[in-house]
């Protein structure tokens, strides 16, 4: 069993969790996540992890509600307990193993856009671990549904925050963002790290290759079943079938076929659509989710 130590409401809908989990506080790294599973009758849950403490062997996850299992794990409190969590999965960010002189010499610009600004937190936090500093923009909706701003804030060279409404800071798009550092500002990028919604990173990307600032972005928000067995995160990459699961989740944005990414995501949320995506990709689809029948 794995003790929740902490738990909160965060924003509308979104929660954050820590859980009390050693082994994987020690060895996990950013842009990694878990599998929770609240019990025996539970489905498996892919959650990106938004923080870690080696010393007190915990781990923060960010959700938010979207249907029967995570409103399940919404009335979770301190004391409850998860039956299982694995991890860490999936491929840390490519940044950790990279030299910390050399990253030193690279100016890195990152953009989270709603629940993905969990994921960016450890990823800016490691940064300035190693003495970096970075740039990070934050987009919500409205100032209702921003999260972790004061420990972003703590963690990053500059924050800027951008809401659709215009209820907080400034009010516009991440990319109305990323022009104005770039373009008025006289913002130089070695690199951009963009996490959110699917149609968030595709427009960042769009952007960003015409800035030409090579662009990283993470496909969590298509993982399912999170072992690359049930086919949901089948994506495109460079003209080659990735899973972003186990390939990923990280992958070069501009190389990303989303509207293929983004079609899949709808499809395979109905019976209908699952049964049309393995019929269609046949051997590369993957199966054993039991949800489309690969397993049969």
């Amino acid at each position: 069993m794995y003790r929740i130590l902490n738990a909160k409401l965060l924003a509308d809908k979104i929660y954050l969790m820590d859980v009390e989990a050693p082994r994987i506080a020690k060895a996990c790294q950013p842009g990694e996540f878990i599998i929770v599973k609240m019990d025996d009758k539970g489905e498996r849950i892919p959650l990106t992890i938004c923080d870690y403490n080696r010393e007190k062997g915990s781990v923060t996850i960010v959700f938010q509600t979207v249907g029967a299992s995570t409103e399940r794990m919404a009335v979770l409190k301190a004391g409850d307990s998860f039956e299982d969590v694995v991890g860490p999965l999936g491929n840390p960010s490519e940044f950790v193993h990279e030299d910390i002189e050399e990253l030193k010499k690279k100016k890195f610009l990152f953009v989270a856009g709603g629940v993905g600004t969990a994921p960016v937190y450890p990823q800016v936090k490691w940064m300035r671990e190693h003495g970096i500093d970075v740039d990070v923009i934050i987009g919500s909706k409205s100032k209702s549904l921003l999260i972790l701003e004061d420990a972003m804030r703590e963690q990053a060279g500059n924050l800027y925050v951008t809401t659709d409404d215009g209820s907080y800071e400034r009010k516009g798009m991440v990319t109305e963002v990323i022009k104005d550092l770039v373009q008025n500002q006289g913002k130089k990028y070695d690199e951009c790290i963009a996490i959110g919604p699917m149609i968030m990173m595709k427009f960042v990307c769009l952007l960003t290759r015409e800035l030409e600032i090579p662009t990283i972005v993470s496909l969590n928000p298509v993982m399912v079943d999170g072992t690359g067995m049930c086919g949901a995160c089948r994506i495109t990459v460079g003209g080659e079938v990735k899973f972003a699961c186990v390939d990923g989740p990280e992958f070069d944005g501009h190389l990303v076929n989303f509207e293929e990414a983004m079609k899949r995501q709808m499809m395979y949320k109905s019976e209908e659509g699952r049964a049309v995506l393995k019929e269609s990709e046949g051997d590369t689809h993957h199966g054993g989710c039991g949800q489309c029948g690969g397993d049969e």
